[in-house]
């Protein structure tokens, strides 16, 4: 797949090919669905919890007489069926973590690049520096090309602080080193602007240029 590449104003500065590999393989929505259920599962502290009848204070004595009183019978306080007492099949603590095989990580994040390539959500931007913080410089190149507004995903060749710095401010904007990706994302943005050199650091972070998972 072929397509524009803008510079920061917004004017066509060329075109570049695609890695076939990575931007046009068949989607896998299964890939893609698993993977984001990793990404969401994983965001879970798991820390939840409730007290059972072995851990509420009280206890020890019978709290009235057995029969008589009209209500349940029960030897202590402590019970399920007491106010303040233990709770029954209550959540604890434990792990969300779903493991996903390397090859799955790697089809659904092509089949995410790819969707967003194939619905023309994704712009491909002429490599430019910015020397000292200034948001308003981002801020203009979302508008020149045309994504302003939009939640965005901006890719960017390497880590670069400054560029951060200028862009977290900007509603709707995240921006990451384009090797450091995940499908979840590419799929919760629904604009994909890439720096040029990022390209090739998509590839290469599939391994052998972007080669089948």
């Amino acid at each position: 797949m072929t397509v524009d590449i803008l510079t920061k104003d917004g004017a066509k500065a060329g075109s570049i090919e695609l890695p076939a590999s990575v931007f046009g393989i068949e989607p896998s929505e299964h890939a893609m669905y698993q993977a984001v259920r990793a990404y969401l599962a994983h965001r879970r502290q798991g820390t939840h919890k409730v007290k059972t009848r072995a851990e509420v204070s009280g206890g020890g004595k019978k709290p009235f007489k057995q029969k008589g009183t009209g209500g349940a019978r029960r030897g202590t306080s402590r019970s399920p069926l007491s106010p303040g007492g233990g709770k029954i099949h209550g959540p604890f603590p434990h792990l969300y973590r779903v493991e996903l095989p390397v090859k799955v990580k790697r089809l659904a994040r092509k089949s995410a690049l790819t969707l967003r390539a194939r619905e023309n959500n994704l712009v491909v931007v002429e490599d430019f520096a910015i020397s000292a913080p200034k948001t308003r410089d981002v801020a203009t190149m979302l508008k020149n090309i045309k994504v302003d507004g939009s939640k965005v995903l901006m890719l960017l060749p390497a880590a670069d602080e400054t560029f951060v710095k200028s862009a977290r401010n900007i509603a709707g904007l995240t921006t990451f080193p384009a090797d450091k990706i995940s499908a979840y994302d590419v799929l919760s943005h629904g604009k994909l602007v890439i720096f040029k050199s990022a390209i090739a650091t998509i590839a290469d972070s599939f391994g052998d240029n972007g080669g089948d998972a």
